[in-house]
């Protein structure tokens, strides 16, 4: 199954759980996409597929300026990983495929 798709995400965060809708579009070993929320859509840059690995980057401005780096593993409809935030460290990142 391809890692294709659209997930409904939480982000567990100091700020409470953070809901988005990531969208993933795969050309070869790579992902654009975008992440939607309560702030706002997000580009996804430096996307890259590994199997059914993903890692990304996503820069925000609110609350403050800096850039998230995720890595998540899709199995089958669920996605799983963390995001980093910079000094803040990593969250726990869930989903599932809408």
């Amino acid at each position: 199954m391809s890692v294709a798709g659209t997930y409904d995400c939480v982000l567990k965060s100091p700020m409470g759980d953070q809901k988005s809708t990531m969208v993933v579009n795969v050309d070869g070993d790579t992902w654009t996409g975008t992440n939607s929320g309560a702030q706002g859509s997000i580009e996804i840059t430096d996307g890259k597929v590994d199997g059914n690995t993903l890692t990304w980057s996503m820069s925000i401005t609110v609350p403050m300026p800096m850039t998230l780096e995720g890595t998540a593993t899709v199995d089958g409809d669920a996605i799983n990983g963390s995001v980093k935030a910079g000094a803040f460290g990593s969250f726990p990142l869930t989903g599932t495929r809408a």
